[in-house]
């Protein structure tokens, strides 16, 4: 029966309907209240009131009457438009409306990015034009983080020392933004990977941050990203070490070894990449280590990892309510002004 009335009602008018829902729909069970309380409450007595009497000749009752019969059916028509008004707000009319379905992975994934002094080195081509290595990882890392939607990702900037630039956050684009904003200096000029990578596992771990899974959960999977084009010469922790608590906490780490010059054959250069110990620290937690001297290089790792920590699906919609209550509220409210006003002027 349903069906057949929504054929015969417009497109527009049908897709309302269907979207239309009640908060409380038990509060139109009070509807027929008043006539009730008229049936059970008894009438005054007639002559009760003790008013006085006139002979209608005097006042003219017949116009007096029909005005005061008027004035009554206004009031008896605010009074139910007050009544119904308050009622249909009580129950909440409101609009439900399915959001779009969003991509979810359960995925935990913490950026660790060197910002020592060496990353302004203008050594990379991005869009035919010689920038910083800071400018290209900027790029392809905001890119990375945007695409990235359903995951939970933070950021952390280490160099003499480590900070939480942006705090895991399923706002992938102020995760994104935080990385742009980045500024070479802020925390140091020297290289603390040891600190870094330990800042990142805190944030990781639901032991120090205070939030054990509940019983039974599916535990996230958990992943942190490490970009560095140098070696570790500052912090109180050493690379390895974190590595091997990474690897108890099963934790992966994905290290960037960024830089056109490796350690192996630096030939006395400084500010060159420890290569060889950012590919132990992947080995040892069960993640992959890359290498990247080109901005193609390092866009290449970003899809690489795109595809390792992929098996994002579509989440279940959550519907989208708009409250409506405040329009009968406000017709209620109209109503009750209105009612006061002819009993004042009465």
């Amino acid at each position: 029966m349903s069906g057949l009335v929504s054929d015969l009602l417009p497109a527009w008018l049908s897709a309302l309907l269907s979207a239309f829902d009640l908060a409380a729909p038990w509060a139109l069970l009070a509807l027929p209240l008043p006539l009730l309380a008229g049936r059970l409450i008894p009438a005054e007595p007639e002559g009760g009131s003790g008013a006085l009497r006139v002979p209608g000749t005097l006042v003219g009752a017949g116009r007096a009457g029909a005005d005061r019969a008027a004035r009554g059916r206004r009031r008896t028509a605010l009074a139910w438009t007050l009544w119904l008004a308050l009622l249909v707000a009580l129950a909440g009319p409101r609009l439900v409306m399915p959001a779009a379905a969003l991509p979810a992975s359960g995925r935990e994934i913490m950026i660790a990015m060197d910002l020592s002094g060496s990353m302004e080195r203008r050594d990379f081509a991005l869009d035919g034009e010689t920038v910083t290595r800071l400018a290209a990882v900027k790029r392809v890392g905001a890119d990375f983080i945007r695409r990235r939607a359903g995951d939970r990702i933070g950021l952390v900037i280490f160099a003499d020392q480590a900070y939480v630039a942006a705090a895991p956050s399923f706002d992938t684009a102020a995760v994104a933004r935080a990385l742009d904003e980045a500024t070479i200096g802020i925390s140091g000029r020297s290289t603390g990977i040891g600190d870094g990578l330990g800042l990142a596992l805190r944030r990781l771990d639901p032991r120090d941050a205070g939030a054990e899974a509940e019983p039974g959960a599916a535990k996230p999977a958990k992943a942190v990203i490490l970009l560095s084009d140098g070696a570790n010469n500052a912090g109180q922790t050493a690379p390895k070490d974190v590595a091997e608590l990474a690897k108890d906490l099963g934790i992966r780490i994905y290290t960037i070894a960024l830089g056109p010059r490796d350690m192996a054959d630096a030939d006395g250069e400084q500010d060159v990449v420890d290569t060889e110990t950012l590919r132990d620290m992947a080995q040892t937690s069960g993640g992959e280590a890359f290498r990247v001297r080109t901005t193609a290089d390092l866009v290449r790792v970003a899809e690489a990892i795109d595809r390792l920590e992929g098996g994002r699906a579509l989440a279940p919609p959550l519907p989208l309510r708009r409250d409506l209550w405040p329009w009968p509220g406000a017709l209620a409210l109209l109503a009750a002004a209105a009612l006061l006003a002819s009993r004042r002027g009465a």
